[in-house]
């Protein structure tokens, strides 16, 4: 019986272009850090790290630690230096990327639904930023964190999409059953690939992405409304007040 449902974050709860999001991120801390690094330099080197966290299937790292491994391996500045400029940069400037961005009220009423009928509800958003920043992103979804038992976010995760040891880790840290759960995003390759270990899975189609142009027809999809209705046939696991 179906349990648990994990949602990813940018493009699937949070209406926005994934790419465009990042790039913004990108040239932001670029221009946070500019009297230290030439801009298009900078951004080279955190591409280049992030793509390194991201390949990275040692289990013995955190995303982060991967992360500044590589990226202090190509700056002469110690991360003393550098991780106060990151903080406060997620803390304070990255909010301003939010500007512009509308919740889709579908989004809040599918969460909703789903607390109330006594649904686990994990945020399982690739984990290559830290916590802060991805509960910021939350707000501008319009959605408290607190609908979540677990969030993955890169100081405790220790893979990321669209590697299948990133579900296994979600699985094997939360003790669930992955024929219990349910995996909903945006991302062909990077969500759908749960099904491989057992997922259940629905893709949202409003800001899809499907790089390899896979044939979707045998995947449960739709809109943001779809995908309402489709958490809508979810029985209730706990008795109506």
């Amino acid at each position: 019986m179906i349990d648990t449902v994990m949602f990813d974050l940018d493009g699937t709860l949070l209406p926005v272009d994934t790419d465009k999001m990042i790039m913004d991120c990108f040239m932001g801390l670029s221009k946070k850090l500019s009297n230290l690094f030439e801009p298009q330099f900078f951004q080279k080197m955190l591409f280049a790290s992030s793509m390194e966290m991201i390949n990275n299937l040692e289990p013995d790292k955190t995303n982060e630690e991967v992360f500044f491994d590589s990226f202090l391996k190509k700056t002469k500045y110690p991360k003393e230096k550098l991780m106060p400029i990151f903080d406060d940069f997620y803390q304070n400037d990255y909010k301003s990327l939010g500007c512009g961005i509308t919740a889709d009220k579908y989004v809040k009423m599918t969460l909703d639904l789903l607390k109330e009928r006594g649904y686990d509800i994990i945020l399982a958003t690739n984990p290559v930023f830290p916590k802060v920043a991805i509960k910021e992103r939350l707000k501008w979804a319009g959605v408290d964190e607190k609908y979540f038992s677990f969030i993955t976010s890169y100081e405790i995760m220790h893979f990321c999409k669209p590697y299948i040891e990133y579900y296994k880790e979600i699985i094997e840290k939360l003790n669930k059953k992955p024929e219990n759960c349910i995996m909903i995003g945006n991302d062909v390759d990077e969500d759908i690939i749960s099904s491989e270990i057992g997922l259940k899975t629905f893709l949202v189609e409003d800001f899809m992405i499907n790089k390899s142009s896979k044939d979707i027809s045998s995947i449960n999809h739709g809109n943001y409304k779809d995908m309402f209705e489709f958490v809508n046939k979810l029985p209730y696991l706990n008795k109506r007040s």
